[in-house]
């Protein structure tokens, strides 16, 4: 079995709008994700790393 997908979770826990800023989860992603199956985790990690990408850096 593979391993246990982790939470993308930073501790910045900062809101801009509906989107965290230190992990890049929507609000609705982050209530969701300990229901969440493996394969939507996955989606939801590579989803948020691209959210972060396109943030603009202060």
């Amino acid at each position: 079995m593979a391993k246990k997908i982790e939470s993308p979770c930073v501790s910045i826990c900062q809101l801009k709008g509906d989107l965290c800023i230190g992990c890049g989860r929507t609000m609705e992603e982050i209530r969701h994700w300990k229901a969440m199956k493996r394969p939507e985790k996955m989606k939801t990690v590579k989803r948020a790393e691209e959210r972060l990408k396109k943030l603009p850096r202060d």
